[in-house]
């Protein structure tokens, strides 16, 4: 059935590092990498603060990358991408499952019942679903085999001394000392 998915219940501690959820969506790290840095799909789970860390992607964020790629491929616009994913992430993990997303190209529509799905059809114009439910399940199934972690209380997080690591930092102080 196209709108009642019975699916899990996640476990929000559980995270995927980069490559992982790259491969899990069908994407390149430097997607993944500007998709972050521009805000478009951060990492739910774990953040990264500065060098040496790792970004770690919930299974509903690595959902959303694959959404966000299932629509660039069909040609929607980054715009539009973009209220589209605003709009999932106000809707919560329960919601995704239940909603279908239509596009004719230029705007996503989201469907929520069978009787929205033929007035969208019946208006005339051509659209596509992507169909959030089975999404998670491929998702699902990918990230079965992949390695996971679990997020690290803030206190037992490694700290990186950045000031010492950074061989350009070094060189400025040993020049000002010196």
């Amino acid at each position: 059935m196209l709108f009642a998915e019975d699916l899990p219940d996640l476990d929000e501690e559980v995270g995927y590092r980069g490559q992982t959820a790259c491969k899990a969506a069908g994407i390149t790290y430097r997607q993944l990498d500007y998709w972050a840095r521009t805000g478009l799909v951060e990492p739910g789970v774990r953040g990264a603060n500065g060098s040496g860390s790792q970004r770690l992607y919930g299974f509903r964020d690595i959902l959303v990358l694959k959404v966000v790629k299932r629509l660039l491929d069909t040609g929607v616009s980054l715009h539009q991408i973009r209220t589209a994913v605003t709009h999932l992430r106000e809707r919560g993990v329960e919601d995704l499952a239940q909603i279908t997303l239509m596009s004719d190209g230029a705007s996503v529509y989201e469907c929520t019942s069978a009787d929205e799905v033929v007035d969208l059809v019946q208006g005339g114009q051509g659209v596509f679903g992507i169909a959030v439910g089975r999404v998670w399940r491929e998702v699902e199934g990918e990230l079965a085999s992949l390695p996971s972690e679990r997020r690290a209380p803030l206190e037992d997080a490694p700290t990186l001394d950045l000031a010492a690591a950074d061989e350009l930092g070094a060189r400025r102080r040993a020049r000002e000392a010196g």
